[in-house]
């Protein structure tokens, strides 16, 4: 999925642009359409027919979000909530120059659940796919940068793209634009890095802090962002400090009578406690290594999620677990861990345990191996189908092709 957004090797596109610089590619050149992710009847199905609800909806003019009930309403009988999409009203407000932007679209609809999930695991990072739909002539949003990298797609129409270079080079999550509010205005008076129309077709990819802003042109324009929440080296830096929670000396409080405000005092203060965290770095590097890399796996599980399941389908072929062929859940984050003679699975929500003698048969599942009860390494016939049959039911495996289902 990442070729079809950079048209280009995407190890070229790792050492040249990714975290760098923006790129532009045509749909000339490759060729390329994105109507298969989005199209403008699917943007009309999605408002008049899914029942979209806020947050997976916003609506902005001039700059602004609207408020919400100028484009939603209530349920009605049935459905008695008070946040879903109004269609009509919709219509008044991109009818007077309001931008619809449909947020969370790799939780809604099918074709871009597949497109983000696999756009996971080309690059390894948290992905989101968002919509934008401006009327002619539209703007949504002032210029601005975002704290996530972004690939654009043009699904239809026209929208012109005027790109500056950043004002803060690598933004992090805690540090948005409006915090740079003055050097945007500056920087954006200048000359663009990027002044082009994006055809149907075409894709933009721009590293996060790089500003930007677009307009519609003579026609309604339909562009899909896929954002991407890249894992910084800060991050990285933050799961080794909370580690640190576990050692005795950095909890301990600080001298009764310290003056925080006194910068000498707390400048001294700190010296000493760096000089304390350099030798316990150096000492315990292994072991705050191996908590850091725990937490990072728990925070990106808890930002992506595995490949659906079908309930019924897994019931049924839980129900047929000496037939059936099953491979892990595509995407699902767990680690397996032996101790006292048993098997561990840590899950991001639970840990679901094995005797010592299955220890093959979920090794080989966690590899990607595709078995059926018959061919669990380790096991024979009737314990593979017991292990399948749980594994299903806790939604750990999932069936190769749909099962029979029993009568």
């Amino acid at each position: 999925m990442l070729s079809r957004c950079i048209g280009t090797d995407p190890g070229e596109f790792a050492r040249t642009h990714w975290g760098r610089t923006p790129l532009l590619t045509r749909r000339d050149a490759l060729p390329r359409d994105f109507g298969d992710l989005l199209a403008p009847d699917t943007v009309d199905e999605l408002l008049a027919e899914r029942g979209v609800r806020a947050p997976f909806i916003r609506v902005a003019k001039d700059g602004s979000l609207l408020a919400r009930e100028t484009f939603l309403g209530a349920g009605g009988f049935g459905a008695e909530v008070t946040d879903q999409v109004d269609s009509a009203k919709v219509l008044a407000q991109f009818s007077a120059g309001a931008s619809i932007v449909l947020q969370g679209l790799h939780r809604l609809w099918p074709p871009l659940i597949d497109f983000v999930r696999v756009m996971v695991d080309d690059l390894g990072h948290p992905v989101q796919a968002n919509a934008y739909v401006t009327p002619p002539g539209g703007q949504g949003f002032d210029p601005h940068y975002d704290v996530h990298d972004v690939f654009v797609l043009q699904v239809s129409g026209h929208k012109h793209w005027t790109v500056h270079a950043p004002v803060h080079q690598d933004p992090l999550a805690s540090q948005p634009w409006t915090d740079y509010r003055s050097e945007i205005g500056d920087r954006v008076r200048g000359a663009p890095v990027i002044d082009t129309v994006l055809a149907p077709g075409d894709a933009l990819y721009l590293p996060r802090g790089w500003l930007h802003s677009a307009r519609a042109l003579d026609d309604v324009s339909i562009h899909l962002t896929i954002g991407v929440a890249t894992l910084t080296r800060m991050d990285v830096i933050r799961a080794v400090v909370d580690g640190l929670s576990d050692v005795d000396e950095f909890r301990a409080s600080l001298p009764m009578g310290v003056d925080p405000s006194d910068r000498d005092e707390m400048s001294t203060a700190t010296t000493k406690l760096i000089a304390q965290l350099t030798e316990v770095l150096r000492d315990r590097t292994a072991s705050l290594a191996d908590d850091a890399a725990q937490r990072l796996m728990k925070r990106h599980a808890d930002r992506t999620r595995p490949v659906a399941v079908r309930p019924l389908a897994m019931h049924a072929a839980a129900a047929n677990a000496a037939t059936v062929k099953v491979r892990w859940r595509h995407g699902l984050v767990a680690t397996v861990e032996h101790r006292a003679g048993r098997v561990v699975l840590r899950l991001p929500d639970r840990t679901i345990d094995f005797p010592g003698e299955c220890a093959a048969a979920i090794a080989a599942l966690h590899r990607g191996e595709v078995v059926g009860a018959g061919e669990v390494p380790g096991l024979d016939a009737a314990d593979g189908e017991v292990v399948i049959r749980r594994l299903l039911r806790e939604a750990v495996v999932v069936p190769v092709s749909p099962p029979n289902r029993a009568e």
